[in-house]
């Protein structure tokens, strides 16, 4: 039996000269970007740096074990860091979010103030935070929470007003409509439709701050960078090596855990 296939459609000149322009654009895109950094591929490929791979990666794989205890203490710090600042962003959040949810909060001058304040701390990363915190108060991990928290309200906050935003307004209206008080609507109306959602997306962003707070400590916000650093600056390559081995195996741990939580609470 033979099969009868549809016509196929004609492509339109205006779609294939279109496809063509995009295609050139993005091509003189990159040829833009690899021009305009200037990459020494003679220096990439010389001897020398053929040397120093040869000399660091064979260590970078021999991890010291001998500094274990030292690592794990400073990743719990890094943990501590993390869990604190996101804590601290998931609580401060919620404010912002209900001001910038539009079906919570009517007034445009109020819903436009927090709308900018969360586009505002957005633009900031957690690095240039931090610096200004270690300036303030000093190379200690509080510099480093305050970093993580601050720069996380961003986020979560714009995550919470979605969230708010995407309920059910019929059960609000219904709850409204017979005699319920603005508190009553909130926790019986409200709060059990964004709950999950914001713990979900709490605990996501604690994954990323545990990344984050790694970093931090480069730049004396304390934690397990602070060690990267020293490590780095006396060419301790194994040790270097324990300490990025715990990192992967202590966020990879949290990254499955976490995915496991989320998959319960949403």
């Amino acid at each position: 039996m033979e099969l009868i296939m549809p016509p196929k459609k004609k492509r339109s000149v205006k779609k294939i000269i279109r496809n063509i322009l995009i295609a050139v654009a993005i091509i003189a895109l990159y040829t833009w970007t690899f021009v305009s950094i200037d990459i020494r591929w003679e220096r990439i490929f010389s001897q020398q740096t053929i040397n120093n791979f040869g000399r660091v990666i064979p260590q970078l794989f021999s991890p010291d074990w001998s500094a274990f205890p030292k690592v794990m203490g400073l990743m719990w710090q890094t943990l501590q860091m993390a869990y604190t600042g996101t804590l601290l962003a998931a609580i401060l959040a919620i404010p912002f979010g209900f001001f910038a949810a539009s079906n919570m909060v009517k007034n445009k001058v109020l819903n436009n103030l927090s709308k900018g304040a969360l586009n505002g701390i957005r633009a900031f990363p957690e690095l240039v935070l931090a610096l200004m915190f270690v300036a303030a108060v000093g190379p200690r991990p509080f510099a480093g929470v305050l970093a993580i928290a601050i720069g996380s309200i961003g986020m979560l906050g714009k995550l919470y007003s979605e969230v708010i935003e995407s309920i059910d307004m019929h059960v609000v209206e219904a709850l409204q409509a017979n005699g319920a008080n603005r508190i009553q609507v909130l926790f019986y109306g409200v709060l059990p439709q964004i709950i999950p959602e914001f713990l979900s997306y709490a605990i996501y962003r604690f994954e990323i701050d545990v990344r984050a707070s790694t970093i931090l400590g480069i730049i004396g916000a304390g934690g397990i960078g602070t060690l990267i650093t020293i490590s780095i600056a006396n060419r301790k390559w194994d040790e270097v090596g324990m300490i990025l081995l715990v990192i992967i195996i202590v966020v990879t741990i949290i990254d499955t855990i976490s995915a496991q939580i989320r998959k319960r609470i949403v």
